[in-house]
């Protein structure tokens, strides 16, 4: 089940999870990141953009990425992974403008919302893989 606003707030409190500088806005289900730098996405194109945030989740908390609505409105379509648990540094989301008009997102305006889901239990493994501790754009790795 996703967290509430109040379950997002105490786990920010507990340090369970850690949103570095503090978040822009928590939502009634998650908060919203914004970008990096600004970014000019031409029709056709794609490109990659980091969060400002840096985040931190425990071995408890699972995040699901989304685009704001507003971005998919104006043809805007990203690449979204989940955030796994123990996902510690800055998030690279790939866009995609789908649409026929040029689409700037600005520097530290609000681009993606990430929504949190509690574990049952403690996952087993914490994530510790190659895009641990990412800062700013991150190419693929693969």
């Amino acid at each position: 089940m996703a967290m509430s606003d109040r379950e997002v707030e105490l786990a920010l409190q507990k340090k369970e999870l850690r949103i570095t500088p503090p978040p822009s806005l928590v939502n009634p289900a998650g908060v919203d990141l914004r970008a990096e730098k600004k970014i000019i996405l031409p029709a056709g194109s794609q490109k990659l953009a980091a969060t400002l945030e840096r985040v931190e989740l425990s071995d408890r908390i699972l995040g699901i990425l989304h685009i704001r609505s507003s971005f998919a409105r104006e043809g805007i379509i990203a690449s979204l992974a989940l955030v796994d648990p123990g996902f510690k540094g800055q998030l690279t989301i790939s866009l995609h403008n789908a649409g026929e008009s040029r689409v700037i997102v600005r520097e530290s305006e609000r681009f993606v919302q990430l929504t949190f889901f509690r574990l049952g239990k403690r996952s087993q493994r914490s994530y510790k893989g190659r895009y641990q501790n990412s800062t700013g754009i991150v190419k693929s790795k693969r």
